[in-house]
């Protein structure tokens, strides 16, 4: 759909730049006068040109647009897993060291690489588990619910966010530490290549 549109007002812009544009080369090589050349094929150029400069601004204000909504579909997406990556970072925070900022969590994809650096070398504690655990079954219903939100930004995107909430569904249901760090570890790996697609 989105392509369709674009090639809808990229055709006039084409039409409308080489019409004028062949227009202009016909006025500046003519030796002719007459009303046609001296009035009328003036006024044409310029609404060539004109129409040529009023759809390319369309275009680019359709693809800001657009843009702009995906984004706010994929900061939705990420806003869900907000309350995972928080209990994740507590549970990989230094002592003294402050909680990295929500806003950060939800924006800055660098975060889940580093998370699953840590979990390589850092060994989370039980408590801390239990918290991501409850954190999944708590989100899993709306992880799913955004479903079709992921598949407004493409097939792709639907198919990694499948994968995610696969992923938090097996953490929810979780009955040992291995399981726990497995399906964690799964559900970074996930939600690293959702990451990778952009928006």
């Amino acid at each position: 759909m989105i392509r369709v549109d674009k090639a809808m007002l990229i055709a006039p812009m084409a039409i409308f730049g080489l019409t004028g544009a062949g227009l202009l080369f016909y006025f500046l090589g003519s030796d002719h006068d007459g009303p046609f050349h001296d009035n009328l094929l003036p006024e044409l150029i310029g609404f060539c040109i004109e129409g040529f400069f009023l759809v390319g601004l369309l275009t680019l204000i359709q693809n800001s647009r657009e843009r702009a909504r995906r984004k706010e579909l994929w900061q939705s997406l990420r806003g869900s897993l907000r309350g995972i990556l928080s209990n994740l970072d507590i549970a990989f925070l230094p002592p003294n060291a402050e909680p990295t900022p929500t806003t950060r969590l939800e924006s800055d994809v660098s975060i889940v690489s580093r998370f699953m650096r840590e979990m390589q070398s850092i060994q989370i504690e039980l408590p801390d588990m239990l918290a991501l655990k409850q954190e999944s079954i708590e989100t899993l219903s709306l992880a799913r619910d955004l479903v079709p939100v992921a598949a407004q930004l493409s097939a792709s995107h639907m198919r990694w966010w499948i994968a995610v909430v696969n992923s938090m569904r097996k953490l929810s249901t979780a009955q040992s530490r291995d399981e726990v760090e497995h399906n964690l570890y799964r559900l970074l790996e996930n939600v690293r290549e959702f990451d990778r697609l952009s928006y």
